[in-house]
């Protein structure tokens, strides 16, 4: 049974996509079955893994609203045991055409609970907003990867995300927790970035991961 995990922050920028896509990658190339869900309206994800929007039959937009089952939206990339749910531009209208739908904010959760079994990792790319849709992720996910710049306006971000989460976590999903904030675009040169990283690791122990994604990837900072 697959361990789904929700990338999320409101944010944009702050390198969701470059997440997922190589986290996915890294793990299909050690054997494992993943699944992407691209749910951010942009499609980053999906043209990330080299899918042409234009050839896409169903999307994630098909899914939430109940138009396909997520088992006929599933996709193979071209990475090795990687598939994803690809987003197309219909999937920018979802948050008001899923306001009138029961149960609004648990479609994502049911149809990912018929296809988890086929996966050892799920990642759901969420959009740089907390509406409806990455509503819908926190609730289906176990757990939430937060990547963040090292920024002090990052902080208040992180807050409302956190808020969030506790409130889904209080009304749908008891088990939901944040597995870990990734700080991405690192200059450890700058105070500023120094100082934010010391913040969020006194509020949120042991969850920073230890490895932080340089601002440019060519150099140490």
């Amino acid at each position: 049974m697959g361990t789904i995990y929700a990338v999320a922050n409101q944010k944009g920028g702050v390198g969701k996509t470059t997440t997922v896509i190589n986290i996915a990658a890294y793990l299909g190339s050690r054997g494992l079955r993943v699944l992407c869900i691209d749910s951010d309206p942009q499609g980053n994800t999906t043209t990330g893994f080299g899918i042409k929007k234009k050839s896409v039959s169903s999307s994630t937009y098909d899914v939430l609203t109940g138009k396909t089952r997520i088992q006929d939206a599933i996709i193979p990339t071209e990475y090795e045991n990687v598939s994803i749910v690809p987003a197309t531009e219909s999937l920018a209208g979802c948050e008001i055409e899923l306001a009138g739908y029961e149960n609004r904010v648990n479609r994502l959760k049911m149809q990912i609970l018929s296809a988890k079994d086929q996966f050892e990792y799920i990642f759901i790319d969420c959009p740089p907003a907390l509406g409806t849709i990455t509503i819908n992720s926190l609730v289906a996910c176990d757990k939430v990867f937060v990547p963040m710049l090292a920024e002090f306006y990052a902080l208040e971000g992180l807050s409302q995300l956190v808020n969030t989460v506790k409130i889904v976590k209080n009304n749908y999903n008891p088990s939901l927790e944040i597995g870990g904030i990734l700080f991405t675009m690192f200059d450890g040169r700058l105070n500023v970035a120094n100082d934010v990283v010391a913040e969020v690791e006194k509020y949120f122990p042991n969850k920073v991961f230890k490895a932080k994604i340089p601002r440019n990837a060519g150099r140490t900072p």
